[in-house]
């Protein structure tokens, strides 16, 4: 059997504190990209929220536009 020294040892516990160091590393890179996904998906909500605002107000507008003439409003028979 091996002999365990304190030299082994060393090696043993600078092998582990390296591990711990990269995992440490990884969880820095993970939640760096955890928090970029959590920012795109509220960046993500305020536009859907602009683009619902943007296509009510331009809705808005069609109507007004079809109610001052009726000719052009949706009921219209197309013509070719």
């Amino acid at each position: 059997m091996t002999e365990i020294t304190l030299e082994f040892v060393a090696r043993q516990l600078d092998r582990v504190l390296d591990q711990i160091g990269t995992m440490r590393d990884e969880i820095t890179v993970l939640t760096g990209i955890t928090m970029r996904l959590d920012g795109a998906v509220e960046g993500l909500t305020v536009e859907m929220r602009g683009l619902y605002r943007l296509h009510s107000r331009l809705e808005n507008r069609i109507r007004k536009l079809e109610e001052q003439n009726p000719q052009t409003g949706r009921g219209r028979a197309m013509t070719g």
